[in-house]
């Protein structure tokens, strides 16, 4: 597939139902740094997670040509139910290279556990589409995968509940099945959950490996744009924020979360 950008310079596009996302954003940051980033972040339309897949579709076939008219030169799509619904289908429909978080995420998960004792945190339309089973399989045929959706935990997120007593009750229910299963590594299957880690590696113990897709990621994207011929070679990446709905929702937590990497956010509206 050939870059209809073409352009080293031209920015990454990434997209996620909100600002979980960012944390893919911010590997990617750290890891290639004179890359240049449109990130979008559908505040309005949070969460994906309970969605069909063809709304999910839908959406991310959008966001996808809203991207592509800022100029990028390649989309990962850093949201698990966007990437288990809809990555087949932007890989065929669009002329930039797309990647999605779920197969590096298994990837990163196999190499990890020592028994093959898998647990995996999702959205609903993440664990519904078995996505996760699959790639993790597709790696390690004989892995025992335990997968639990957790709906709560993206609006629990994004509403800057990361140490609440409701988020550590809601955690213990949801984490309970893969304690007793003795899981040594759990996938943390949707964006956002990496904002919990240190409330999920309490209640789950601390010898389990949880597993960030984030950095994964990030090299897959390296791997990608080295492979197209797309990656920026000099100078010093910049930074555009867009999200859906409520800006300031979106800068305020993602100061919170991410320092003054995030100056400013844009506003982008659908339907």
């Amino acid at each position: 597939m050939v870059s209809s950008a073409g352009n080293r310079a031209a920015p990454i596009g990434i997209f996620d139902s909100g600002l979980g996302g960012l944390t893919v954003a911010h590997a990617i940051m750290r890891q290639l740094p004179a890359e240049s980033l449109v990130y979008f972040g559908d505040t309005a339309r949070v969460p994906y997670g309970p969605k069909s897949p063809d709304t999910v579709r839908r959406y991310s076939h959008e966001i996808a040509a809203y991207l592509l008219e800022q100029g990028v030169k390649a989309i990962v799509v850093a949201c698990n139910t966007a990437t288990a619904h809809a990555l087949p289908m932007l890989e065929r429909e669009l002329d930039v290279p797309v990647i999605g978080v779920v197969e590096p995420g298994a990837r990163a998960a196999v190499r990890a556990s020592r028994s093959g004792r898998i647990g995996v945190i999702a959205t609903a339309g993440t664990i519904k589409s078995g996505a996760y089973v699959r790639a993790i399989h597709a790696e390690a045929p004989d892995a025992r995968v335990t997968a639990r959706a957790c709906p709560l935990f993206v609006p629990l997120v994004e509403e800057g509940w990361i140490n609440h007593d409701a988020t550590w009750s809601v955690a213990q229910e949801y984490l309970a099945p893969f304690v007793h299963d003795e899981v040594d590594t759990l996938v943390l299957g949707c964006t956002h959950y990496p904002l919990l880690k240190p409330l999920i590696g309490e209640i789950i113990g601390r010898d389990v490996r949880l597993i960030d897709s984030a950095e994964e990621t990030a090299l897959d994207t390296q791997r990608m744009l080295a492979e197209h011929s797309l990656a920026a070679t000099s100078g010093e990446g910049t930074y555009r924020f867009v999200a859906s709905d409520d800006q300031q929702q979106f800068l305020a937590l993602g100061q919170r979360f991410f320092g003054d990497t995030i100056e400013r956010v844009e506003i982008r509206t659908f339907g």
